[in-house]
């Protein structure tokens, strides 16, 4: 018997992803289905929803995740809660932890499930954790099952409004490009101001005033902020240098798109956005770093930006993917930023394991990790696999990063080095091996005793034959490429049904997403711990 497809007795940590049956990849290789929750966790940490993927229409993988999200929620509530809680929450998914909360709802009416313990209400108010995210999930209801809004979403969202809606959240998110601002909402759930708010039966009412009849609306000296702020937009309209006091922005909470558009062309760009800063919170500087560049912003000023960028309790704070970094120090113009979003990209991963022994990476550079993550991001899956090895070799790791398609590469990580230009040089390589995804025969090349192996892919190899496997030679499952008693680490970053690994049997495992929470269940399972669900370990 071949030493590949022999499978280890020895107890092993249990999976939160288990695989159910046998089927094919898109590309005809063997791969595996995965249970419901399974499959459902896997598509939700990397579901930009509405988006097309490679192999999957953004039609076909939204229907995917809605049927998964029904089953789940009437056979598995009080999973659902936590699941949804976590997405939002450990996992910062949006959109997908929304369109989930309101689908639990649908499933839960359509098959009569039972009100109490009030699963839909704690769902919806679960994913809801931004303030413009009420009026969000309202106007998915609506536009996809009708302008009756059933009690759940009703109580949920009430819940979530007197948790998210504040002076500051009222000046940023309720705009008129929202299909439905703080009053509609406000008009539809009925939500009362919060016991230990008093201040916000005020805020409800201006919200009300400013949407049905703006030209009268007045705040009441209560809502300090929101005063500042007419008063702020009322002098700019005669002298915009008003925009130029950084205390006077921050005291009427300006955005620094309000400012902008306030601002016009009457005031230096430069001054304007040194003024902003002090104000702006980490993402509006991290996504804004090409602006302040094309301003010619002044070095003092990139310095205070920087020393926020790379200030690790604002990294965690953020709770911004690790590939944003690479993002924004792709689309800065100048260098004086690479050092600060080095430093936060390392503070993001810093839940990286150190792990005994030498360590595969194998990332899968094909033609369908070449795809951006979403349509706005221009970071690829492969660049995302690129990070993960080249952050885990910096966590002092002895690591074998290798690039795989039709054929592979080895790549060499500088000793002492920068992450950033570590997966730069990565992914300069990828041409190299053609489009396709070998991945049995990369293994087979790259593995060489190694402790483990990690690999990061859609999982869609191809299919490879002619190899003694546990299948008879008809088309070998990546599972069985290796010895069955070498832990084995699939990060899928796309979510597709099937999968080649075959998690859940002994030393085979899968991991799904983009925060770095997976890389705290890498290490739990390197170390034979029960990973369990993400959300069980969240607070470790």
């Amino acid at each position: 018997m071949s030493r590949f497809n022999t499978r280890s007795a020895r107890p092993r940590a249990a999976d939160p992803i288990t695989t159910t049956g046998r089927t094919t990849t898109h590309e005809g290789g063997a791969a595996h289905t995965r249970d419901a929750r399974g499959e459902l966790l896997m598509l939700a940490v990397v579901n930009m929803v509405g988006n097309d993927t490679f192999y999957e229409s953004a039609g076909a993988r939204d229907d995917r995740f809605t049927a998964l999200v029904r089953t789940v929620a009437v056979e598995h509530p009080a999973w659902m809660v936590e699941f949804v809680r976590w997405l939002r929450g450990g996992a910062n998914m949006r959109s997908a932890a929304l369109v989930a909360a309101a689908e639990t709802v649908k499933a839960r009416l359509d098959t009569g499930a039972p009100a109490v313990p009030g699963y839909s209400r704690l769902v919806v108010d679960a994913a809801l954790q931004r303030a413009d995210e009420p009026g969000e999930l309202i106007g998915y209801w609506t536009s996809h099952y009708g302008r009756a809004i059933p009690k759940p979403i009703k109580r949920g969202v009430a819940d979530a409004v007197r948790r998210l809606y504040s002076e500051r959240s009222l000046l940023k998110y309720d705009t008129a490009s929202k299909g439905y601002r703080f009053a509609d909402v406000l008009n539809l759930v009925h939500a009362a101001p919060a016991a230990d708010k008093p201040w916000q039966g005020e805020l409800f009412g201006y919200a009300l005033d400013r949407r049905h009849h703006p030209d009268e609306a007045v705040p009441s000296a209560a809502l300090r902020m929101v005063t500042a702020n007419v008063a702020l937009r009322a002098a700019a309209a005669s002298d915009p240098r008003v925009l130029l006091d950084a205390d006077a922005l921050a005291a009427a909470g300006m955005t620094w798109e309000d400012a902008l558009s306030l601002a016009g062309a009457r005031v230096d760009r430069a001054e304007l956005w040194s003024a902003l800063v002090p104000s702006m919170g980490y993402m509006a500087l991290l996504r804004n770093l090409r602006n302040l560049d094309e301003a010619e912003v002044p070095d003092h000023i990139a310095a205070q930006v920087a020393e926020r960028l790379a200030d690790p309790e604002q990294v965690a704070r953020s709770r911004q993917f690790p590939y944003r970094f690479l993002s924004a120090h792709r689309a800065a113009p100048s260098l004086r930023w690479g050092h600060a979003l080095e430093t936060a990209l390392n503070a993001s991963c810093a839940n990286v394991p150190a792990l005994t022994g030498r360590t595969l990476v194998l990332v899968d550079t094909s033609a369908s990790m070449r795809s951006p993550v979403s349509v706005r991001s221009q970071v690829r899956h492969v660049d995302v696999g690129a990070l993960f090895g080249a952050v885990l070799a910096r966590r002092g790791n002895a690591v074998d990063l290798v690039g795989f398609a039709d054929g592979h590469f080895e790549h060499r990580l500088t000793r002492g080095g920068s992450v950033l230009r570590d997966i730069e040089a990565f992914t300069a390589r990828i041409g190299e091996v053609g489009h396709g995804t070998e991945t049995v025969a990369a293994l087979r090349a790259a593995y060489r005793g190694h402790e483990r192996v990690v690999i990061i892919s859609d999982m869609q190899a191809f299919a490879h034959r002619g190899y003694g496997g546990s299948d008879g030679g008809t088309g070998i499952s990546v599972s069985d490429a290796i010895p069955a008693t070498v832990p084995m680490f699939g990060v899928d970053t796309t979510g597709y049904a099937a999968t080649s690994i075959e998690a859940g049997t002994p030393n085979r495992h899968e991991i799904g997403g983009f925060s770095d929470r997976m890389f705290t269940v890498l290490d739990l399972m390197a170390r034979g711990r029960d990973a369990g669900w993400p959300w069980e370990h969240a607070r470790d």
